[in-house]
Protein backbone atom coordinates (compact mmCIF):
# COMPACT_ATOMS: atom_id res chain seq x y z
CA UNK A 1 0.00 0.00 0.00
CA UNK A 2 1.22 3.46 -0.90
CA UNK A 3 -0.32 6.90 1.10
CA UNK A 4 2.14 9.28 -1.14
CA UNK A 5 1.62 13.22 -1.89
CA UNK A 6 3.69 15.87 -3.23
CA UNK A 7 2.05 19.60 -3.70
CA UNK A 8 3.34 22.75 -5.23
CA UNK A 9 1.46 25.96 -4.21
CA UNK A 10 1.30 29.18 -2.63
CA UNK A 11 0.42 29.66 1.47
CA UNK A 12 -3.11 31.02 1.94
CA UNK A 13 -2.05 32.44 5.20
CA UNK A 14 0.64 32.18 7.90
CA UNK A 15 1.09 29.08 9.07
CA UNK A 16 -0.43 28.70 12.79
CA UNK A 17 2.18 27.33 15.43
CA UNK A 18 1.10 26.10 18.39
CA UNK A 19 2.58 23.49 20.82
CA UNK A 20 1.07 19.97 22.39
CA UNK A 21 0.35 19.60 26.16
CA UNK A 22 3.59 17.65 26.37
CA UNK A 23 5.83 20.30 24.68
CA UNK A 24 5.68 18.54 20.98
CA UNK A 25 5.25 22.17 17.86
CA UNK A 26 2.85 21.16 15.50
CA UNK A 27 1.94 23.96 12.46
CA UNK A 28 -0.94 23.84 10.77
CA UNK A 29 -1.55 25.83 6.91
CA UNK A 30 -3.06 26.06 3.83
CA UNK A 31 -1.89 25.65 0.68
CA UNK A 32 -3.43 26.90 -2.57
CA UNK A 33 -2.49 24.43 -5.46
CA UNK A 34 -3.84 25.48 -9.11
CA UNK A 35 -6.21 22.88 -10.98
CA UNK A 36 -4.63 22.11 -14.68
CA UNK A 37 -7.68 23.05 -16.36
CA UNK A 38 -9.75 26.25 -16.21
CA UNK A 39 -13.47 26.54 -15.37
CA UNK A 40 -16.20 27.34 -18.11
CA UNK A 41 -15.63 30.84 -17.82
CA UNK A 42 -12.25 30.58 -18.60
CA UNK A 43 -10.74 31.46 -14.98
CA UNK A 44 -7.93 29.03 -13.29
CA UNK A 45 -9.40 27.46 -10.28
CA UNK A 46 -7.24 25.83 -6.99
CA UNK A 47 -7.69 23.74 -4.21
CA UNK A 48 -7.19 24.65 -1.06
CA UNK A 49 -5.73 21.57 1.07
CA UNK A 50 -4.88 21.64 4.84
CA UNK A 51 -0.87 20.71 5.69
CA UNK A 52 -0.19 19.64 8.91
CA UNK A 53 3.74 19.45 10.28
CA UNK A 54 4.92 18.20 13.06
CA UNK A 55 8.02 19.04 15.65
CA UNK A 56 11.24 20.50 14.05
CA UNK A 57 9.86 21.18 10.72
CA UNK A 58 6.56 22.90 12.36
CA UNK A 59 8.87 25.23 14.05
CA UNK A 60 11.09 25.94 10.62
CA UNK A 61 7.54 26.15 8.87
CA UNK A 62 6.66 28.80 11.08
CA UNK A 63 9.62 30.58 11.47
CA UNK A 64 10.41 31.12 7.66
CA UNK A 65 6.84 30.79 6.08
CA UNK A 66 4.33 33.60 4.99
CA UNK A 67 1.47 34.04 3.63
CA UNK A 68 1.86 33.74 -0.31
CA UNK A 69 5.16 31.92 -0.21
CA UNK A 70 5.47 29.21 -2.83
CA UNK A 71 6.11 25.72 -1.26
CA UNK A 72 6.83 21.83 -2.12
CA UNK A 73 4.80 19.51 0.20
CA UNK A 74 5.34 15.97 0.37
CA UNK A 75 3.90 14.12 2.58
CA UNK A 76 0.41 11.62 3.40
CA UNK A 77 -2.99 12.33 3.53
CA UNK A 78 -4.88 11.53 6.82
CA UNK A 79 -8.65 11.81 7.64
CA UNK A 80 -9.22 12.50 10.73
CA UNK A 81 -12.47 12.82 12.71
CA UNK A 82 -13.72 14.13 16.07
CA UNK A 83 -17.09 15.11 17.87
CA UNK A 84 -18.26 18.80 18.07
CA UNK A 85 -19.51 20.78 20.81
CA UNK A 86 -23.24 20.13 18.93
CA UNK A 87 -22.60 16.18 18.84
CA UNK A 88 -21.86 16.05 15.41
CA UNK A 89 -19.11 13.92 13.68
CA UNK A 90 -16.95 15.90 11.75
CA UNK A 91 -14.26 14.72 9.31
CA UNK A 92 -10.90 16.26 8.56
CA UNK A 93 -8.73 15.73 5.37
CA UNK A 94 -5.29 16.99 5.69
CA UNK A 95 -1.78 15.99 4.74
CA UNK A 96 0.54 15.00 7.21
CA UNK A 97 3.88 16.66 5.73
CA UNK A 98 7.20 15.21 6.31
CA UNK A 99 9.28 17.32 3.82
CA UNK A 100 8.35 21.15 3.27
CA UNK A 101 10.90 23.24 0.67
CA UNK A 102 11.22 27.02 0.24
CA UNK A 103 10.89 27.40 -3.90
CA UNK A 104 11.43 31.08 -3.31
CA UNK A 105 13.49 33.41 -1.29
CA UNK A 106 11.78 36.42 1.00
CA UNK A 107 12.73 38.86 -0.50
CA UNK A 108 11.64 37.71 -3.98
CA UNK A 109 7.46 37.50 -2.29
CA UNK A 110 6.07 40.94 -2.17
CA UNK A 111 4.16 39.63 0.79
CA UNK A 112 7.06 38.97 3.18
CA UNK A 113 6.93 42.40 4.29
CA UNK A 114 8.80 42.80 6.82
CA UNK A 115 10.25 39.48 7.22
CA UNK A 116 12.25 40.35 4.17
CA UNK A 117 15.99 40.08 6.29
CA UNK A 118 14.94 36.34 7.36
CA UNK A 119 16.32 34.04 4.74
CA UNK A 120 16.60 30.41 5.09
CA UNK A 121 20.08 28.72 5.66
CA UNK A 122 19.10 25.57 4.63
CA UNK A 123 19.53 26.14 0.88
CA UNK A 124 21.86 24.18 -1.05
CA UNK A 125 23.65 24.57 -4.52
CA UNK A 126 22.89 21.02 -5.64
CA UNK A 127 19.27 20.96 -4.10
CA UNK A 128 17.19 21.59 -7.18
CA UNK A 129 14.34 22.93 -4.82
CA UNK A 130 16.85 25.20 -3.19
CA UNK A 131 16.37 29.26 -3.17
CA UNK A 132 18.46 30.21 -5.76
CA UNK A 133 15.53 33.65 -6.03
CA UNK A 134 14.41 32.75 -9.34
CA UNK A 135 10.95 31.25 -10.14
CA UNK A 136 10.61 27.24 -11.59
CA UNK A 137 9.33 26.77 -14.90
CA UNK A 138 7.40 24.11 -14.83
CA UNK A 139 4.96 22.74 -17.39
CA UNK A 140 2.05 21.06 -16.68
CA UNK A 141 2.88 18.39 -19.96
CA UNK A 142 6.20 18.09 -16.91
CA UNK A 143 4.04 16.71 -14.33
CA UNK A 144 3.73 12.97 -13.71
CA UNK A 145 0.15 13.36 -12.74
Amino acid sequence: MLNRVILIGRLTRDPDLRYTPSGVAVTQFTVAVDRPFTSQSGEREADFIPVVTWRQLAETCANYLRKGRLVAVEGRIQVRNYENNEGRRIYVTEIVADNVRFLESNRDNGSSGGNSTRHSSHSNDSDPFSDDGKPIDISDDDLPF
